[in-house]
């Protein structure tokens, strides 16, 4: 669980985001979030939530899982997580979470120099 988030948010950034396509960079955090789905899948082949009982792990994964395309992944390959995926999807307070409009943050104009200082190469202060 620790790893699902920043490792799907560097896919997603090397995919959609990043000035320059570096081959390198993709296929690393590609291999990386198939690693993650592969842990995943295996640990929810014998049980129903990620912790064995609905829990914050299942509340934290959802999110980056249901956008497994957007970071360059087809989940056909880890049937126990679409399981869990779909599971999770139906769940009401999930739709609820998920039915807050951050969509706009997938079309940021990442050439635009504010929206760039923003995004990238921040340092402390």
């Amino acid at each position: 669980m620790a790893n699902l988030g920043p490792k799907a948010g560097e896919a997603n950034h090397f995919r959609a985001y990043a000035p320059e396509k570096l081959p390198y960079a993709i296929e690393r955090f590609s291999n990386e979030m198939n690693r993650i789905y592969g842990v995943m899948n295996a640990r929810l082949g014998h049980r129903e939530f990620l912790a064995g009982a609905y829990s914050i792990a299942d509340m934290a994964c959802v999110g980056w899982a249901s956008r497994a395309e957007r970071h360059g992944h087809d989940l056909s390959g880890f049937p126990n997580v679409r399981r869990w995926l779909e599971t999770m999807l139906a769940r009401p307070g999930v739709k609820r979470g998920l039915s807050v409009k951050v969509e706009a943050a997938f079309r940021v104009d990442t050439k635009d120099p504010k929206v760039r200082a923003v995004l990238f190469n921040q340092r402390a202060r």
